[in-house]
């Protein structure tokens, strides 16, 4: 048994705190002044083949939500995973797998743009979350969890399982009017589990 799973979270320690500030602060500009300022537009990350691309949409993107349940959903599961994986690991440590999760989850949505088509904008921090999912079901595998309209508690690991297997054929079956970024989630899903089983492996005094 690791000492970790002793440990008592923060209910919000500084960076989950702060992530989940400064995505509130943007939905908040861009609601007052989307009309006036198109910051939605400019925040957005657009398909790389597009005149409205920049590379520092691959960041500010994450930061940027669509309506008021998109920026709830991953508001709540940042703070209810996040702030376990900040108190395991450090603000710093978070931070960074935060954005790497995110950034992986950019790289592989703007990559099946190029190769599949595609040409909309993409806006939401889901893939760095996927990322976050994924590490804390990696860690916490038996944690149980209750999902929305499903009456018992599941494992987180099935948990993750599920929401995977759920993006993957969505992804793959391309439904007409399905205007969510599967392959984003995926991609967050597999930058996050590479990185965390890169650290259990390497800093075992941290995850054993």
């Amino acid at each position: 048994m690791s000492d970790f799973r002793s440990i008592t979270p923060d209910n919000f320690p500084p960076i989950v705190k702060n992530l989940i500030i400064i995505n509130v602060l943007v939905f908040v500009a861009t609601s007052l002044l989307d009309s006036r300022y198109m910051l939605t537009l400019r925040l957005a990350m657009w398909p790389v083949t597009s005149p409205l691309f920049q590379p520092y949409q691959i960041v500010t993107h994450m930061f940027t939500h669509g309506g008021f349940s998109h920026i709830l959903f991953n508001m709540f599961s940042l703070w209810m995973f996040g702030k376990i994986l900040e108190t395991v690991w450090g603000g710093k440590r978070f931070l960074l797998f935060y954005l790497i999760s995110g950034i992986g989850a950019a790289a592989a949505h703007l990559a099946v743009q190029y190769f599949m088509g595609g040409e909309g904008p993409a806006v939401g921090a889901s893939g760095a979350i996927m990322g976050v999912l994924v590490a804390f079901g990696y860690l916490f595998p038996n944690t149980e969890l209750f999902i929305l309209f499903i009456p018992f508690p599941i494992k987180a690991k099935w948990v993750v399982i599920g929401y995977i297997a759920i993006d993957l054929f969505s992804g793959v079956a391309r439904f007409s009017g399905d205007n969510i970024a599967h392959f984003a989630h995926l991609g967050g899903a597999l930058t996050g589990f590479i990185l965390v089983l890169f650290w259990n492996k390497n800093d075992r005094r941290r995850f054993y």
